[in-house]
């Protein structure tokens, strides 16, 4: 092989590795930039129900979280929420869990988990083990499971 040729294999290989790096780049941008959406988005719906539960002492209806979550800026990037509100009693620690939504990665080095609301307000993310051991000792018995799908 001549020294033209080695030169364009070489180039060659050179933008090859260069772009399949870009593409794992940029989808796992995506993955990152769709997981701080969605924390973002509940953020907003938290600080909806705590001015609820600020007006009327209690917290909010099913009703009243799926109204809002259509006005709430990248609600789609939430997912399925699923609020607790019917089986959180008024004494609950503020550390309870108050509404969630999974979060699959499939194409991202991120591992799944979870968008997870407390009643005090915070917002986190939750990786999926730590969220299986945490929900049953919060889930009241006649809750059904919505969190394994």
């Amino acid at each position: 092989m001549n020294r033209r040729q080695r030169a364009v294999l070489t180039e060659s290989a050179i933008v090859l590795v260069a772009t399949a790096g870009a593409v794992v780049g940029m989808m796992q941008l995506k993955d990152y930039v769709n997981r701080s959406e969605a924390m973002r988005a509940m953020s907003q719906l938290g600080t909806q129900i705590l001015e609820y539960r600020r007006q009327y002492g209690s917290l909010p209806p099913q009703s009243f979280v799926d109204d809002i979550k259509g006005e709430v800026e990248g609600a789609v990037r939430m997912g399925n929420v699923v609020y607790r509100a019917l089986w959180i009693g008024p004494d609950a620690p503020g550390d309870t869990i108050l509404a969630y939504s999974q979060k699959r990665l499939p194409s991202s080095f991120l591992k799944d988990g979870y968008v997870v609301l407390r009643l005090n307000g915070a917002v986190e993310w939750m990786p999926t083990q730590q969220f299986a051991a945490l929900f049953p000792k919060q889930r009241a018995p006649t809750e059904p499971d919505q969190s394994k799908d």
